[in-house]
């Protein structure tokens, strides 16, 4: 963990990194929430090589998201992330620059404010400056481990957003589905599609970023995800301007 000095206030909200056991308690009461339903503690092995956010509203105090961030100093040291289990990294452990993984980013149920994510952002921007990274990457969960509801969003990502060659994640995961090549000759409906993907992915998707060629079904967050990748030099310079304005 760096423990970057993280503390931004935007207007109803603020983002600051969690302090002791008593925010990350909080942080992980609200995962089980999100990703696993009713009360509980969502953590893993994960959590402690981690950075993490918590976003709460400035008045009250009251947590409404939060997201985790493991920094490693290349992609030579790819093989400790989260995404890991799931997919065959060989291609980014090529990576030269720095990296971090962003996870369990999640907001808390009824929580709609757009806000909401563009603090989060910042966070993740202000991170990103201070340390020099070249690359963000994770796992964009769409709900359920059916892919029958997210036809139209996956052909979508088929279509304009898979991973470039040399960084494309390779299969691992035991139960996969290949959209890539199942959807190949589905035209998929643009807005059902757009409406369909997770918003944490738009976000993504919004600063060029780009997905793995097939979906891994998690049948213990009960999730259908898809790796992916966000290269820092590649995000068109008004989104980055935005970024750095929230930043700070």
């Amino acid at each position: 963990m760096l423990q970057t000095p993280i503390h931004l206030s935007r207007g109803r909200y603020t983002a600051r990194l969690a302090r002791g056991a008593k925010d990350m308690e909080a942080a992980q009461r609200l995962r089980h929430r999100v990703f696993r339903g009713g009360e509980g503690l969502d953590a893993d092995r994960f959590d402690a090589a981690c950075d993490h956010v918590l976003v709460e509203e400035a008045e009250t105090g009251a947590l409404v998201g939060c997201f985790r961030m493991m920094t490693l100093a290349s992609g030579a040291d790819i093989s400790h992330s989260y995404a890991a289990q799931f997919y065959d990294l060989e291609g980014l452990a090529r990576f030269e620059g720095g990296m971090v993984e962003i996870g369990r980013f999640c907001v808390a149920p009824g929580a709609i404010d757009p806000d909401i994510l563009r603090v989060a952002w910042g966070a993740v921007t202000a991170h990103v400056d201070a340390h020099g990274v070249g690359m963000l990457f994770g796992c964009s969960s769409f709900e359920g481990t059916s892919a029958a509801p997210h036809i139209d969003a996956l052909s979508l990502l088929k279509d304009r957003h898979l991973g470039p060659d040399c960084w494309r994640p390779g299969v691992k995961a035991d139960e996969v589905y290949a959209f890539a090549a199942v959807l190949r000759d589905h035209a998929p409906d643009p807005r059902t599609a757009v409406k369909g993907l997770p918003p944490l992915l738009r976000s993504y998707l919004a600063m060029g970023g780009w997905v793995s060629d097939h979906a891994v079904v998690d049948r213990d967050l009960g999730t259908l995800h898809v790796f992916t990748g966000v290269e820092i030099a590649a995000i068109p310079p008004a989104r980055a301007r935005a970024l750095r304005a929230v930043a700070g």
